[in-house]
Parts: structure tokens; sequence; C-alpha cells
């Protein structure tokens, strides 16, 4: 009896010692977030943002691909920022109050909320820095990868699931003639689509330990997310196994006790 529960101590051990294993404990711990950004707005882009949390500190890694390239002759500035404080998703057409059919900033708002940080390329990332058009990541195709520290509310949101990433953008000529005429209802100086969302999307917690590598939007990557999802089947699947294989010898050891 006392073999079969020194063989169940290693298993357990192993289950264990898989989780805390780089990637595995982020994923199992909550450490590591994603958000898949769909298009609203009639805008066709799309991408993924990979958050991970060391305390009070964001590593940002985000592609997306597909949004407007220019805007006044130049790249487009695409600001973007965390949202929190609200339902924690992104608006449908129903949030388009004025019938122009567009979902502005704030007709959006009360889907996912209020900035809580700036996802700018350098510099301030408060929400302070929401419309610094200089430091937001430009054109049709964009990289963004920083590491910066949280408030407070904003590490609570992402941590309850409320958080929401919106890029911000549209290209005008997918507008109708309506709101091509209109004014950002942030920047009045703006057009409306200037500052309108362009692509959204909640943030989660990921399985993934970081961004696959290659072309996202073409359904290239690493099998990254994959392995890591397998092993973290594995690692619980032998907790599992040895915590039963542990209760077992333990009820034979008082059974044999008891005689």
């Amino acid at each position: 009896m006392k073999k079969s529960a020194l063989l169940a101590a290693p298993t357990v051990a192993l289950g264990i010692a898989m989780f805390a294993m780089p990637g595995i404990a982020s994923a199992s711990t909550g450490s590591s977030y994603e958000a898949q950004l769909g298009a609203l707005n009639h805008q066709t882009g799309s991408g993924t943002l990979m958050l991970q949390l060391n305390g009070s500190q964001a590593t940002v890694t985000e592609h997306y691909t597909g949004l407007a390239a220019t805007f006044g002759g130049k790249p487009y500035p695409h600001v973007q920022h965390i949202h929190i404080g609200a339902k924690g998703v992104c608006p449908d057409t129903s949030a388009d109050a004025n019938g122009d059919g567009v979902i502005s900033t704030t007709e959006g708002g009360a889907s996912y909320g209020a900035i809580g940080a700036t996802l700018s390329t350098s510099g301030d990332t408060s929400p302070a820095a929401a419309l610094t058009l200089t430091a937001a990541p430009m054109g049709a195709t964009a990289d963004l990868h920083r590491t910066f520290t949280l408030d407070s509310k904003t590490l609570d949101a992402i941590k309850a699931g409320t958080a929401v990433i919106v890029v911000h953008g549209d290209d005008p000529a997918t507008l109708s003639a309506k709101a091509q005429a209109e004014k950002s209802d942030l920047v009045p100086s703006l057009p409306l689509a200037a500052t309108s969302p362009a692509l959204c999307g909640a943030l989660k917690v990921s399985q993934m330990s970081s961004m696959p590598s290659g072309a996202a939007a073409t359904g290239g990557g690493s099998t990254a997310g994959i392995q890591d999802e397998g092993l973290l089947a594995m690692g619980g699947a032998l907790v599992a196994a040895g915590a039963a294989a542990g209760a077992v010898a333990l009820r034979r050891r008082s059974a044999t006790s008891a005689r």
C-alpha cells in the first residue's frame, strides 16, 4: 500500500510542475488576455491583440490590417484604447441612435465604456493621450508592441472581463452621405469618420502566452496556441489523475490500518 501512495506523489508533482511552466502559468492564472478585433461601421479590417500582465505592468502586442490607409493624403492615425466601466462588449447596430448608419464613439459608450488606457506607440498611455494622433498606430496595417503601467481601474476591469479594445478611424468613403457630412462627436474640427470605431474586441482570458507569429489576416502563424492548450489539458489531466490515485492510496491505507 505504501508503494501506491509513493507512486501517486510524483504524478501529482508532475502535474503541478507543468502548470508552473512558462506560458502555462500565465494561461491558468489569467495573466494573459486576448481580443479578436472585428470590424464596425462598414469597415473591412480585422486584428488580434494580446495583453500580458505582470502586476500592474501590461505588455501589449497587436496586429491589425485592412483599415483605411490614408487621411488627408498622409498615413491614417488609428487612435485606439482600452475601454472600461460598462458592459464589456462591442456595440451592435442598435447603438446607432441618430440613424446615420454609423456608431459614433459616444453612441458605443454604453457597450464598452470610457477610456481606461491609450494604446499609443510612445509617450503617454493615459486617457489624456486619447486623441494624440502623432502617437497612434498608422496606416492600413500596423503592429504595436509596448509595455506600460495600468491604473487600478483599468487593471480591475481587465481581470473582471469588462475591458474592450476599440480602434478608431473609419474610411469616409464607406459611410452614408449623411454620415460623411457630420463632424466628430469628440473633435468637432474633424469629420465623424476620423474618430468613430473601426475595430472592436472584448478582452478575455487567453490560453496563449504570446501572439502567434505570421500573418494573422491570412491565417498564417505558429501553432503555439494549440501547443499551449494541449499542455494545459495534459497538466490538468495529470493533476486529476494524481489526486485520484492519492485518494485511492489513502483509502487503502486507512482500510489496512483499521484491520
